[in-house]
């Protein structure tokens, strides 16, 4: 159930790259329970990260707090809409519900005056075709390789996990 509080909370983290070198005003929060257990703002200049989302930086803190890596049941407050990474990063973490601010269009029209260097630019619309792209279809040339051995390794570690199951370890 969407709770101002959460937003007003995204918002004002997002507030904080007025100030904060490196950083730009995206911020969030991730919620379970009606309580705050993660909290990020993009700082992909400051860590030269490009995945360093508000979103992602979130999910990192939420996951690091409860230990875990299912967010199943938690709900995500950010101050613009995500992009596709940050989308799938969300899925990947079961996110269960998204409410966010600004639009991906209105922020498109805050930044359109800034250039490239002044900004972190994404091409909102190839990201997502890329992500949601069988590998063939990409853009991006691929080639798969030592796909032998990395399935070996792959099967080794399920053999273990399963061993380790079954011992009750």
């Amino acid at each position: 159930m969407y709770q101002e509080y959460f937003m007003r909370r995204a918002v004002e983290i997002s507030r904080q790259a007025l100030d904060l070198p490196g950083t730009e005003p995206f911020g969030c929060v991730i919620v379970r329970d009606g309580a705050i257990v993660g909290e990020g703002l993009n700082h992909s200049r400051a860590h030269f990260d490009p995945t360093s989302h508000g979103e992602v930086e979130a999910i990192r803190d939420a996951c690091r707090r409860l230990e875990c890596v299912d967010l199943t049941g938690c709900e995500l407050y950010t101050s613009c809409e995500p992009c596709a990474m940050c989308v799938a990063t969300m899925e990947v973490a079961g996110i269960s519900k998204l409410y966010y601010a600004a639009s991906m269009e209105q922020a498109g029209a805050a930044f359109a005056s800034l250039t490239a260097s002044e900004r972190h630019p994404i091409d909102v619309d190839a990201v997502r075709a890329a992500a949601g792209a069988r590998i063939e279809d990409r853009a991006m040339p691929s080639q798969q390789a030592m796909d032998a051995d990395a399935v070996a390794i792959l099967d080794s570690w399920v053999k273990a996990r399963k061993s380790a199951t079954a011992s009750g370890g």
